[in-house]
């Protein structure tokens, strides 16, 4: 009677350890969403806990640097159970060799493998060559790979049937300027797509031989579409030229950012909703104005697009061409500004440039920060930055309902912006500015009644604060 009643009490108390109780399933599933290491050390709560950790189908290991650390946990999971994912980054001076027999071990065992995800730093070991067994991987879902990876496909007969994610980020080098392609075509129904290209992909002996590496994405699959090309000056001249392929009736959401080669094709893309745009300037390799060009031309083929987001900085090379029969969007109705802007740079020609492009523009952001400290507003003329002087845009005549300005600090620069918009949008309901959070109270006060003293083109604008971020 004493226990039952010592027993009641825990349960009152709340205890009582229900969770221990459930099935082997459920608690294998649970530990399955924690970093292994957290995992293996739930094996010192009870007898109940000891073994469960070497059940569970994923194993998840974050900022490795010791091999004894790994080949523990590898050498006493349960080989029985294979894993449906596989996470690891090495942080440094990582065993390629014991990693390659890992994967080799996970995908001829069970075949069961859905995802894996390295991240591996070999300095000063050599790069990881994944194994080839991983390339003909009939049950792989998701793969990501990074760090010091040489990717180096099969060139007959490779193909993930099974695969919809790929991810390829910084530091991935490549075997030669084929071997890119080589992987893309062996994936039929792959959704989304995601390529880093810095320089730290080529080393001094093989850059010549990949730069001109080979983006060649001819999916009929694919949705999703993430190009980065990014590189340190020193590269400029070896590593922007490279060959871009893309044919995608399905897809949906591009976005680029660095260097634009003059080598690109784009095709067959009539289901395009979004973009994103941020393209660094070659220098000294061809004029601003013979880039901007390239640049339009790029965009062409982008007609059918409805949301688009720009650097700031792309739009004002842009300018050096504003009379090159630019590219019409008449699908677009959200158009957003990003990057960094100038305290010297009179910038409204340059958003007026694109706004001219979209005539059926409804909604109009502004999300920019500024590069160095706030100096002096120089009012450069639009005629110092057109050829020619525009027109007003017809979306502020009859379309732009909404403009938002998000990290507002109250500098002239965004002024004549928030400026220019309120007086030339007919038909304007909404104009919401969020200030920067750091500005002292009587700052946005000043902010504030300002803004509210600038002239209204609509007699139904209503300017909003964003009260969050304003007190």
């Amino acid at each position: 009677m004493e226990e039952e009643d010592e027993r009641t009490e825990s349960q009152k108390n709340g205890t009582t350890d229900f969770i221990s109780n459930l099935p082997d399933c459920v608690l294998t599933h649970i530990l399955s969403l924690l970093p292994t290491r957290d995992s293996v050390r739930t094996s010192v709560l009870s007898s109940r806990w000891s073994s469960l950790w070497k059940l569970v189908p994923v194993l998840h290991l974050e900022r490795l640097r010791n091999q004894d650390i790994v080949s523990n946990i590898w050498i006493h999971r349960n080989p029985a159970i294979p894993l449906r994912k596989f996470h690891l980054h090495w942080s440094s001076d990582c065993n390629t060799s014991y990693v390659n027999t890992m994967i080799q071990d996970t995908i001829m065992r069970g075949r069961m493998l859905q995802e894996l995800n390295l991240n591996i730093y070999s300095h000063p070991n050599p790069p990881l060559e994944l194994h080839p067994s991983l390339f003909f991987s009939t049950t792989l879902v998701v793969l990501k790979l990074g760090g010091e990876i040489l990717l180096n496909p099969p060139p007959l007969d490779s193909i993930f049937p099974s695969l919809h994610i790929l991810y390829l980020e910084s530091g991935i080098s490549y075997a030669n300027c084929d071997s890119l392609s080589t992987l893309l075509a062996a994936c039929p129904v792959l959704q989304e797509l995601a390529v880093t290209v810095s320089d730290n992909n080529f080393d001094d002996n093989n850059f010549e031989d990949t730069s001109m590496l080979k983006i060649i994405v001819l999916i009929p699959t694919l949705k999703i579409l993430y190009l980065s090309w990014l590189l340190e000056v020193w590269a400029y001249p070896f590593l922007h030229f490279y060959i871009l392929r893309l044919n995608a009736p399905a897809l949906e959401h591009f976005y680029f950012r660095g260097l634009l080669s003059d080598d690109v094709v784009l095709e067959n893309l009539p289901n395009l909703v979004k973009s994103g745009f941020q393209f660094e300037e070659i220098a000294g390799e061809l004029s601003t104005r013979d880039y901007a060009k390239r640049i339009w031309d790029f965009m062409r083929p982008l007609y059918n697009v409805v949301s688009m987001e720009f650097c700031i900085e792309t739009a004002q090379i842009l300018c050096d061409a504003s009379n090159y029969n630019p590219p019409v969007f008449n699908n677009l109705t959200s158009l957003t500004f990003d990057g960094e802007l100038s305290g010297d740079y009179y910038v409204w020609p340059a958003v007026q440039l694109l706004l001219c492009q979209a005539p059926k523009l409804q909604t109009l952001a502004f999300e920019m920060t500024f590069e160095d400290e706030l100096g002096d507003y120089v009012d450069y003329s639009p005629e110092s930055c057109m050829k020619k002087p525009l027109s007003d845009p017809e979306c502020l005549s009859s379309h732009l309902t909404a403009c938002y300005y998000k990290g507002f600090s109250g500098h002239e620069v965004e002024m004549e912006l928030v400026r220019q918009v309120l007086k030339k949008a007919k038909v304007l309901k909404t104009m919401k500015i969020t200030v920067q959070s750091h500005l002292d109270p009587k700052m946005k006060l000043q902010i504030l009644k300002k803004v509210r003293k600038l002239q209204r083109r609509s007699c139904t604008c209503q300017i909003e604060f964003d009260e969050a971020h304003f007190y």
